[in-house]
C-alpha cells in the first residue's frame, strides 16, 4: 500500500474553548517550573547560562485563553489522516498540529496515550491546554501557546517521491517561524518527522523546543534512555542531579514509583544515539530517535498519589487510563532557552515507532542491559544511520513551496512577512491569510496611524515588537494608541513610560476601564496594594456601566470581575469587594473563580460556616494552574479538617 494522506473528521466529548481573555498579560506568567537562584550553584556552565537566557517578562503579544469550560459535548474536529501498511497516524490542525493517535496498524496497537476527551485545562503558558498525543512545544518554557491554536497545513512533496503534511505558524512570543513536516515513507514502521525554526531577524533569538509524546501508564510500564544519570525536578523549584535508575529507594523508570508529579530530564553523554522508549510489561511499546541537535531527553511522570491522580482524572474521562510523558529537546532541561543568531536555524529529524525488546531484558535489574537491549532492539528497525540520511534527504525538501492546502492557521505570520519584508521559503504566509484582528496594524504599518474602532468593544490585541512599538510612538496620540502604547513600552520593561503613556490616554478616553486595569496592575506590581485596589474597583465600575452583551463583554466583565475582588480582598476593603460581587451577572458569579472569590470574601467577613458551605456544596475551577495551591489554602484557613480529595491538585510535598 502506497502512503495515503486524507482529510478526516474526528468526534470526541469535547468542552468548550470560550472567548479569550481580552485584558493585556501584564504579569509575568506563574512558572511552575521557575529555579530558585541557589539552584544553580554546581551546574554545568552551559546549563546555567541558558537557565538564565532571556526567560520571558510577559505573555504579551499573546492573550491569556480562560474561557474554556468542563461541560463536554460531542464535536467534530478536523483531522488529517496519514498511513501506509505499518502506521496510522492522526494530526489536528486546529490544535497546535497534534498527533492525536499513532496506530502500529499489524497489531492494532495505539502506541501514544490517546485522549477520549477534549478537555482543556491551564497547562499552556496562556492558559488552555489538553493531554494526549505528541505536542510540538516552542516559544519559552513550557506548554505552547499555541497548543489550542490553529495552524497552516498544506501537502509537500516528500524525499521519497511520496507526499508528506507541512505544518507551520509564527510562534508570537518569540516572533519566530517554524514548521514540522510529517511523512510515513512507503515501507517503513516509523513516522518521520522533519523540523526548523528559523530567526529571519537581524538579532539574536531565545529558542525553545520540547516535543511531548503522551504514553500509556501502568505498573508494568517502564521508560529507557541511555543515561546514567538524570536532573530531577520536582516542583519544590529545585533541580538537582540525581542517579537513574534508582533514586530514594525506588526505580524512577517506572512511572508509578513515586507518589509526587516530577521531571526527569537524563544526562545523555555527548557522542551518544538520542533516544527514549516507553516499553510495557511484555516489552512492546513506542521508541522516539533524532539527529543529535535534538539533544534533551525527559521523562514526566504523575505519581501515586493523590494530588497526582487527581490531576490524571481531571484531564480525561474519569475511569480510563493515565498517562506519562516522554520528551525530546534542543537543551538538557526544560528550563533553558538556547540562542540562535539572527540569520540562522536549528533543524533536525525525529522518528517515531514501535519498538519490541525481551521482557526479561528491559525490565531486568542491570540498568546498562536494559537500555542496551533497548537501543540494540531499535538499531535493529532503525539505524542510526537511516535516521542521518533521512535528514538529510529532508533537507532538500525543506523550501519546497506547500502545494494543496489542508488546514488554516493564524494571520499574523502574514502581517509580520509583510512588515519586516522577510524571505521564508518552504512556510508561505500570505497577504491572503490577513484577518480582522490584524486590519488595524495593517492600517498603522501603511498609514501612520490606528483607525478609530468602528464600534465600542473591548480593545483587540496589543503587538510589542520594536518595530510596532516604534510605529505607535510616531503615530496620533489618540487614546487607543496610548493604550497599545503603553502595553508595548511594558513590555519593553519601560514601566514609567507606559504609565504615562496610558495617563495621556485616560485624559480623552471615552471608555476608561482598560487604562485604569492597566494602571492599577502597574500599581499591584509595584507593591501599592492600596492604590492597586483603587484602581481595580474604578476600572470595574467603569466597565460594569459600559458593558454590553455578548461574549467579548462577559469576558471582559469575568476577568477584570476576579482581579478587582482580589485586589479589594488584599487591601481589606471588604464592603467594596462586595459591591463588585453585587454587580457581577448571576451566570458570572457561578464560575469556580468567583464561587472561591466569594468563599473568601464570606471568611473575611466572619461568615466561616457559610465559606466552608461553598466547599461542601461544590465547585470546579477549570482554568486550576499546574501548580497552583489556592483550593487547598483557603480551605486550610476554614478549617483544620483534612481537604477532601475532589480539591486535592497539589504537587509536591507539604511544606513545614
Amino acid at each position: 500500500m502506497a502512503t495515503t494522506v486524507r482529510r478526516a473528521v474526528l468526534t470526541l466529548p469535547a468542552a468548550p474553548l470560550g472567548a479569550d481573555n481580552p485584558l493585556p498579560a501584564l504579569r509575568a506568567p506563574d512558572e511552575a517550573h521557575a529555579l530558585d537562584e541557589r539552584a544553580r550553584e554546581g551546574m554545568p556552565r552551559d546549563m546555567a547560562r541558558q537557565i538564565g537566557y532571556e526567560p520571558l517578562r510577559s505573555l504579551l503579544p499573546v492573550r491569556i485563553r480562560d474561557g474554556y469550560g468542563r461541560q463536554r459535548a460531542e464535536r467534530e474536529f478536523e483531522s488529517i489522516v496519514i498511513e501506509n501498511d505499518h502506521l496510522r497516524v492522526t494530526v489536528l490542525p486546529g490544535l497546535g498540529g497534534r498527533v492525536h493517535s499513532l496506530v502500529h496498524l499489524p497489531t492494532g496497537r495505539e502506541l501514544l496515550y490517546r485522549n477520549p476527551v477534549f478537555q482543556p485545562a491551564n497547562f499552556a503558558l496562556n492558559g488552555a491546554w489538553f493531554s494526549g498525543g505528541i505536542e510540538w512545544n516552542t516559544g519559552a518554557t513550557g506548554h505552547t501557546t499555541l497548543s489550542c491554536a490553529p495552524v497552516h497545513a498544506a501537502l509537500v512533496p516528500a524525499p521519497d517521491g511520496g507526499v508528506m503534511v507541512r505544518l507551520w505558524e509564527w510562534e508570537r512570543l518569540r516572533d519566530l517561524p517554524f514548521q514540522v513536516d510529517l511523512w510515513l515513507p512507503r515501507d517503513s514502521e516509523f513516522l518521520y518527522v522533519g523540523v526548523r525554526v528559523r530567526n529571519p531577524h537581524e538579532r539574536p533569538a531565545p529558542v525553545y523546543w520540547w516535543s511531548n509524546i503522551a504514553v500509556p501508564e501502568d505498573a508494568g510500564t517502564r521508560v529507557l534512555a541511555p543515561a546514567e544519570e538524570a536532573w530531577h525536578f520536582g516542583y519544590e523549584r529545585a533541580l538537582r542531579r540525581v542517579p537513574v535508575p534508582e533514586w530514594e529507594g525506588a526505580d524512577r523508570t517506572y512511572p508509578l514509583r513515586g507518589e509526587y508529579p516530577a521531571d526527569f530530564f537524563y544526562e545523555v553523554p555527548d557522542g551518544a544515539r538520542p533516544w527514549i522508549a516507553s516499553l510495557d510489561a511484555a516489552g512492546h511499546g513506542l521508541v522516539q530517535t533524532s539527529t543529535a541537535r535534538l539533544r534533551g531527553r525527559k521523562l514526566f511522570v504523575w505519581g501515586a498519589g493523590g494530588g497526582g491522580r487527581r490531576w490524571q482524572e481531571w484531564l480525561t474521562e474519569p475511569g480510563t487510563g493515565g498517562y506519562a510523558e516522554i520528551q525530546a529537546g534542543l537543551a538538557r532541561t526544560q528550563l533553558e532557552h538556547v540562542r540562535l543568531e539572527g540569520g540562522a536555524e536549528f533543524s533536525w529529524l525525529e522518528a517515531y515507532g514501535p519498538l519490541s525488546a525481551e521482557p526479561a531484558q528491559v525490565h531486568g535489574a542491570d540498568w546498562a542491559a536494559a537500555r542496551g537491549a533497548a537501543e540494540g532492539a531499535l538499531e535493529v528497525v532503525l539505524p542510526r544511520e537511516r535516521v542521518e540520511a533521512a535528514y538529510e534527504a529532508w533537507r532538500g525538501s525543506a523550501d519546497t513551496e506547500p502545494g494543496e492546502r489542508l488546514a488554516r492557521g493564524s494571520g499574523w505570520g502574514a502581517l509580520e512577512l509583510l512588515c519586516g519584508r522577510f524571505e521564508l521559503p518552504g512556510t508561505p504566509f500570505g497577504e491572503d491569510l490577513l484577518e480582522e484582528e490584524q486590519e488595524p496594524w495593517l492600517q498603522l504599518w501603511r498609514t501612520g496611524a490606528l483607525p478609530a474602532p468602528r464600534r465600542v468593544v473591548p480593545p483587540g490585541p496589543s503587538l510589542v515588537a520594536a518595530h510596532w512599538r516604534d510605529m505607535l510612538e510616531t503615530a496620533p496620540a489618540d487614546p487607543l494608541t496610548e493604550y497599545h502604547l503603553g502595553v508595548a513600552q511594558w513590555h519593553a520593561g519601560d514601566v514609567a513610560q507606559a504609565v504615562r503613556s496610558w495617563e495621556r490616554g485616560l485624559a480623552l478616553a471615552p471608555s476608561r476601564w482598560p487604562l485604569l486595569r492597566c494602571m492599577a496592575m502597574a500599581d499591584a506590581l509595584a507593591g501599592d496594594a492600596a492604590r492597586a485596589a483603587d484602581g481595580f474597583a474604578a476600572a470595574f465600575e467603569d466597565l460594569a456601566v459600559e458593558s454590553r452583551g455578548g461574549e467579548p463583554w462577559s469576558a471582559a466583565e469575568s476577568a477584570l470581575g476576579q482581579e478587582a475582588m482580589a485586589a479589594l480582598l488584599a487591601a481589606g476593603r471588604l464592603p467594596e469587594a462586595r459591591a463588585v460581587w453585587d454587580r457581577l451577572r448571576p451566570a458570572l458569579r457561578e464560575q469556580g473563580r468567583f464561587r472561591l472569590l466569594a468563599a473568601r470574601l464570606l471568611a473575611a467577613e466572619g461568615h466561616v460556616r457559610a465559606a466552608r458551605r461553598v466547599f461542601e456544596d461544590g465547585f470546579e475551577l477549570p482554568d486550576l494552574r499546574e501548580g497552583e495551591e489556592t483550593l487547598a489554602d483557603v480551605w486550610s484557613s476554614l478549617t483544620d479538617c483534612p481537604l477532601p480529595a475532589r480539591y486535592d491538585f497539589r504537587m509536591r510535598p507539604p511544606t513545614s
